[in-house]
This record gives C-alpha cells, structure tokens and sequence, in this order.
C-alpha cells in the first residue's frame, strides 16, 4: 500500500507541477483557454492572478517531492499527510468556486488527493 500510495504522491506532484506550467507560463495560450473555458480576453485580464496560483501549486509539487525524499519515515509521513491536505483542501475549495470546471477540479485535484491519503492511512 505504501509503495502505491507513494507512487500517487509521486502523480500528484507531477501534475501540480504541470499546473504551474499551465497557469503561470501558458495561461493564454488557445489550448490552455479552452482547458478553463476562458475567452482571450478573460485570459489576459486574470493573466497575474493565474501566475500566482500556478506558483502555490509548485509549493505543493515542492512539498509532495520533500514527502518523498525526506529519510525519517515518521516525519515523510506527517509531511505526505499534510500536503495531501493540502492539496485535497485545494480541491475542495476550487470544486466550490469554479461553476464550469468544478468537475475537472475534482477530478484532477480532489479525487488523486483523496485516494493517496486513503492508500497512506492503509498502508
């Protein structure tokens, strides 16, 4: 179970650190629009807001790896539980705010965090 639940973290951090690509540097790309349903000129207006929440998602990639690398097995474990938490709290809350991608949100963020803690807590 740790080895899978491990490999998840692993997932996760990946993805969020490809929606730091997505939102801080891509932001207004035509692809990248129509992923958040965005016009051209939504895009551009909330083109600084985006970048930030791309950078809090590294935080997150940044903190999942450290779970990972970190050598005591107790503390690795306090940190993967923390941001799992973190990003699943993350989740949560874009679930609630965003009306037209809420199920993409859940999908993507929410759903992969739920299922690593569960894994870890069994493991």
């Amino acid at each position: 179970m740790l080895l899978a639940a491990n490999i998840l973290i692993g997932i996760i951090a990946i993805e969020h650190a490809c929606f730091f690509v997505l939102e801080a540097l891509l932001w207004t790309k035509p692809a990248v629009r129509r992923f958040y349903t965005l016009s051209k000129m939504q895009a551009e207006a909330s083109r600084g807001v985006a970048a930030n929440i791309g950078l809090y998602n590294t935080f997150l990639a940044a903190g999942l790896i450290w779970s990972l690398l970190h050598p005591a097995s107790a503390v690795a474990l306090q940190l993967k539980l923390f941001f799992l938490g973190c990003v699943l709290a993350a989740g949560l809350f874009g679930v609630l705010m965003s009306g037209k991608v809420a199920k993409r949100i859940f999908l993507l963020q929410a759903l992969p965090a739920i299922a690593a803690l569960t894994l870890l807590l069994l493991a």
